[in-house]
């Protein structure tokens, strides 16, 4: 289990205890009509979904957290650090928390007092459009892990982190897996080591949606591979890195207690997603766009018009999934045992939201993402927030 993984279940534990500007996508922007919260809806939407300049959002959910192990935000977030310039993803090392900066492909750490520290830059990186430093992550033995875009492909980098917290460096870098097919959209990005100690990957089919059918191609797909980068045994493919494929742009990844691996993804004109990832499935891209109900494809367990969502980063607390949206400018929860409902939270109060995530201290963490040419930045974006939980 990664130092992550970890850590989340920890601060689950404690949480139910308790009382309570880059190219733009030729496709069209992240994603805009009335969501669809129950699977088999016929409403229709507009809009597409790379990502774009963010929508007003709305001021009240569809469905209730209010499930046995459900938690909720309680109260206003407060700010843990401002002024940050295309933030993309953030983890923890220990009780330290490191964020990626897209443009300029840094990596820093939050310092006590709420200001932060510049760690290194990783190697390589040739931001442009949505490509650059995407996410990040750390392993169980301290590495960082790292998602870019280069001037050739999108690759994974194991990089040592030195030193001590209030004085980390990068250390030697290592190149697990490269050969990612890159693009000015679609890039994919988020990792995230699982359970099972293995490392998940998602990639973009990077304009070519053809790609996310091909098995030989590593566009459109979730990726899982061991902290070095090699093959499971296990992976329903052999000899393959896939997991699932037929993704359009997987930006969300986390782990339900049961195991449960859900992904937000985004659509195009209609729809975008929420899935269940099982091993070898097939999510339909380009066929199916949200429900298609043919049984073919795996159908997501809840769909949002594109002008609505564009869900980003995805984070898990308690029994509540909450997935952080750009275009519609919304936090939003949805319970695991009912994951065709949600409730909305801070509708346009922050903009644009990048990633979510469980702190070590058991409140959850969100990014907004006003500054990478899309958004409308108020005086102190980008910010990483936080708010308690209750349950």
């Amino acid at each position: 289990m990664s130092a992550l993984a970890m850590t989340w279940a920890v601060c689950m534990a404690v949480v139910g205890c308790a009382a309570p500007g880059p190219a733009a996508d030729p496709a069209g922007p992240d994603g805009g009509a009335p969501s669809s919260a129950v699977p088999g809806s016929g409403a229709s939407g507009s809009g597409s979904g790379a990502e774009a300049s963010s929508g007003t959002g709305t001021s009240s959910g569809t469905g209730t957290t209010a499930e046995p192990g459900a938690v909720e935000p309680d109260g206003e977030p407060e700010a843990v650090t401002t002024g940050l310039d295309a933030p993309w993803s953030f983890t923890f090392l220990g009780e330290t928390a490191l964020i990626s900066l897209r443009d300029s492909g840094e990596v820093l750490e939050l310092l006590g007092d709420g200001g932060t520290r510049f760690v290194g830059t990783v190697e390589g990186v040739a931001p442009g459009g949505e490509g650059g430093l995407l996410g990040i992550t750390v392993a169980d033995d301290g590495a960082l892990y790292a998602y870019s875009t280069t001037a050739q492909d999108n690759r994974i980098q194991r990089i040592e982190l030195t030193g001590e917290p209030g004085s980390l460096g990068l250390g030697a870098a290592e190149t697990i897996l490269d050969g990612i097919p890159r693009a000015s959209f679609h890039d994919g990005g988020r990792i995230a080591f699982g359970p099972d100690g293995m490392l998940y990957a998602t990639t973009g089919d990077a304009g070519n949606a053809a790609a996310a059918q091909d098995l030989g191609s590593l566009s459109g797909k979730i990726l899982r591979m061991t902290p070095d980068g090699g093959v499971p045994g296990d992976n329903p493919f052999e000899g393959s890195l896939v997991w699932s494929y037929g993704h359009r742009n997987v930006q969300g990844l986390d782990w339900a207690a049961d195991g449960t691996l859900f992904a937000s993804e985004f659509g195009e004109n209609t729809w975008d997603e929420l899935n269940v990832i099982e091993p070898g499935g097939n999510y339909g891209w380009p066929e199916v766009e949200g429900i298609g109900g043919g049984g073919e494809y795996t159908d997501p367990v809840q769909q949002w018009a594109t002008s609505e969502a564009s869900p980003s980063g995805l984070g898990i607390a308690g029994d509540t999934i909450f997935v952080a949206n750009l275009r519609g400018s919304v936090l939003r929860a949805i319970p695991v045992a009912n994951p065709d409902r949600s409730t909305e939270y801070y509708a346009g109060e922050y903009g644009r939201l990048r990633d979510v995530a469980l702190a070590p201290d058991g409140s959850l963490w969100f990014l907004t993402n006003n500054t990478d040419g899309r958004g409308t930045p108020g005086p102190d974006d980008d910010q990483l927030l936080t708010v308690r939980l209750t349950g």
